[in-house]
């Protein structure tokens, strides 16, 4: 049934709004092939429009004028579900990116159309560009912290690591007072975590 692959695709959306799913290609398939039908018909009853009139000229009054607009907005539906699908999935890897890092972990990378992998490279370098150009970390926890300095412990063995002004060497269950703005960026990619006791 016309309709029903492109509603199925939105409705995807709806079901999980928190996580992100694979890639229905699939149903997205479905979806331009289901245009590419609506197309071929339109085209078909147009000319057949075009044929039957001496003059060339298409009239609202021709019995075949509603048959071309069912489909024309039909296509124009599909198109509509499509783009949805897309947008909201772009938002949807906006949001990772910025809770995430730059870098996406490979389950998610697994999720995404190649198109979507570009997307999340070029805004992942448009935001890097943007904060290198302000010099200023827009990654970082928005609500201003209540201590500038705070402990952590470390995760994983990382090595010499520059803080500050000194190199330190962050060893695995190793604990450190250190500048929060220098430990969040470690602490959202996971080699880190605060240390409340």
């Amino acid at each position: 049934m016309f309709g029903r692959s492109a509603a199925l695709l939105v409705r995807e959306l709806t079901t999980d709004d928190h996580h992100l799913r694979r890639f229905n290609y699939d149903l997205f398939d479905k979806v331009i092939s289901e245009i590419q039908e609506h197309f071929q018909q339109v085209t078909t009853i147009m000319e057949k429009m075009q044929g039957e009139n001496e003059d060339g000229q298409i009239s609202s009054a021709d019995e075949n004028y509603n048959g071309a607009l069912i489909h024309h907005q039909s296509i124009l539906r599909n198109k509509r579900c499509l783009l949805a699908y897309m947008y909201h999935r772009a938002n949807r890897l906006q949001r990772l990116r910025w809770q995430l890092g730059a870098v996406l972990p490979e389950d998610v990378k697994e999720l995404l159309h190649p198109s979507e992998k570009e997307f999340v490279k070029s805004y992942s370098e448009a935001l890097s560009s943007y904060m290198t150009k302000l010099d200023i970390d827009l990654a970082v926890d928005i609500t201003p912290p209540k201590d500038p300095y705070i402990q952590v412990r470390v995760l994983n063995n990382i090595g010499e690591v520059l803080l500050g002004d000194q190199s330190t060497s962050l060893v695995r269950n190793s604990i450190h007072f250190v500048k929060r703005s220098e430990a969040e960026t470690l602490i959202s990619q996971g080699l880190l975590e605060e240390f409340t006791g």
